[in-house]
């Protein structure tokens, strides 16, 4: 994934602050309607911190505003996109104390304004499970393994997933995975925000 252009290009941080004073909001307002604390939405804002789906998904919540949001740009108008493979747009997660999650993705349809689907290549790094690891969200999610083994949690059932598996689930159940094995599981996730 070396040939992907960096998240940066995508502005996340920058369009979560534009959005928030547009909408006269202070960090404390956002801390309080996205659930997440005022520090790391302040690294977030800066670019320090690339946010997980997760807790974009919480920012987007409180900005009232989709996830597709973060993925467009002012001017795009297209009918369709074709994204050829050495063109992916990637989102590399940092480390950060309120957003666990270890993986990292890249959208797969950045030309695209208001989708009701949003979907990405995820590639899942491996460690030790732990349930802070578990998350939910409004929607529908669906996961297609291209490669390596997935341990995937949900509610309290555990399963592994290989290549060529596939799992379709209500999103609003907790979740979570990690990758096993010495190569990195990588798949293609879509999302349905109702």
């Amino acid at each position: 994934m070396s040939n992907h252009p960096d998240v940066k290009e995508l502005n996340i941080g920058q369009k979560i602050r534009k959005l928030r004073k547009e909408e006269r909001l202070t960090l404390q307002d956002l801390s309080d309607l996205s659930g997440l604390s005022k520090p790391l939405l302040s690294q977030i804002e800066n670019d320090q911190v690339i946010p997980p789906i997760a807790t974009l998904l919480k920012i987007a919540k409180g900005l009232k505003v989709g996830i597709h949001f973060f993925f467009e740009e002012e001017e795009d108008r297209q009918k369709f996109v074709l994204l050829r493979s050495d063109n992916h747009k990637s989102s590399r997660r940092r480390a950060g104390n309120d957003s666990p999650q270890n993986y990292l993705y890249h959208t797969l349809a950045p030309g695209m304004r208001h989708k009701s689907m949003e979907p990405f290549l995820i590639e899942f790094e491996d460690g030790e499970w732990n349930d802070s690891l578990l998350y939910k969200h409004e929607g529908e999610e669906f996961i297609y393994m291209l490669s390596g083994e997935l341990e995937f949690h949900y509610g309290s059932e555990t399963m592994v997933l290989k290549p060529g598996d596939s799992i379709y689930y209500d999103s609003s159940e907790s979740h979570g995975y990690i990758s096993l094995g010495n190569e990195r599981a990588k798949a293609v996730a879509v999302l349905y925000l109702k």
